[in-house]
């Protein structure tokens, strides 16, 4: 009978040992692991379960930003105040995910790590140039969130790697962001097609001064728009038609049961225009 082991480090140190042995697994939220495990795609030898380590749970809002341990729960982003001030976009993005239960163990490390091109937290940290500070047996380095996923269930993490934590870098003026997906059911469903929308206007009613955009549930991994067509502008008709044809270029789909390749294109280019129409107008309330 198949039974891994199961280990609660506490220290950073003491849990890059343990998922240096062959057949180890980090647990983060473990809302997909735990499914995984039952259903048998994943038979890891053990379990190493990293809530217990000093400030892998927890927001942290610095004179520069903010810092969020690996291991947080999406309910806990959605109750820090500062952080949904900051990126409501990012907080939106990780309250989708599953139900309110699910969003008490559900994690931004476990969701980026999972490698879902459907991960419903990832399109907007992406857009807000998230890093994630990355532990392992070489020692401490940073990577862009969006340079994690190396292609569905794939990281480029190395063995014995783990996140600590992800920083973000706190808004500028007049900056915002949002996040949209569409679902076949009203919720609990995973992405047709989730984007993520970052955008900085010059001054309160000014025009756009810089913008990202990513897209998830399009390609193998999180793709990023060429956002430059709407730069300077305010969003009008001729910008967001613009947008709509950048976002449905870098889209290659699959086809599934939610949709055909065709479909998830054209919605990628809706999406891509209606979040960015969100995050501009948040970007001028600030």
């Amino acid at each position: 009978m198949y039974a891994p082991t199961f280990a609660a480090p506490q220290s950073v140190d003491e849990a890059v040992r343990m998922l240096g042995a062959d057949g180890a697994k980090p647990l983060s939220g473990g809302t997909d692991l735990i499914v995984q495990l039952k259903s048998g795609r994943n038979r890891p030898a053990a379990v190493v379960d990293l809530k217990k380590i000093p400030g892998l749970v927890g927001v942290e809002e610095t004179s520069d930003g903010f810092v969020i341990g690996a291991a947080t729960a999406g309910a806990q982003l959605g109750e820090h105040a500062g952080l949904v001030a900051a990126y409501p976009g990012i907080v939106e993005g990780a309250e989708l995910i599953g139900s309110t239960q699910v969003q008490g163990r559900a994690s931004l490390a476990g969701n980026l790590c999972n490698a879902s091109p459907a991960a419903d937290s990832i399109p907007c940290l992406a857009a807000a140039g998230a890093i994630a500070v990355v532990v392992g047996p070489n020692g401490e380095r940073e990577m862009k969130v969006s340079e994690v996923p190396a292609g569905p269930g794939r990281t480029n993490l190395a063995k014995g790697e783990f996140i600590k934590c992800f920083k973000l870098k706190k808004p500028t003026a007049n900056s915002s962001d949002a996040y949209l997906r569409f679902i076949p059911r009203t919720e609990m469903d995973i992405a047709v097609v989730g984007a993520g929308v970052n955008i900085t206007r010059d001054g309160s009613s000014g025009p756009i001064k810089s913008a990202t955009v990513w897209l998830g549930a399009v390609a193998p991994t999180i793709v990023e728009v060429d956002a430059s067509c709407i730069v300077g502008t305010s969003l009008d008709d001729a910008a967001l038609a613009k947008l709509d044809a950048a976002a449905q270029s870098v889209c290659n789909p699959i086809d599934d049961k939610r949709g055909t390749v065709e479909y998830r294109t054209k919605v990628a280019g809706v999406l891509a225009r209606r979040a960015a129409t969100i995050a501009f107008k948040r970007a001028g309330e600030r």
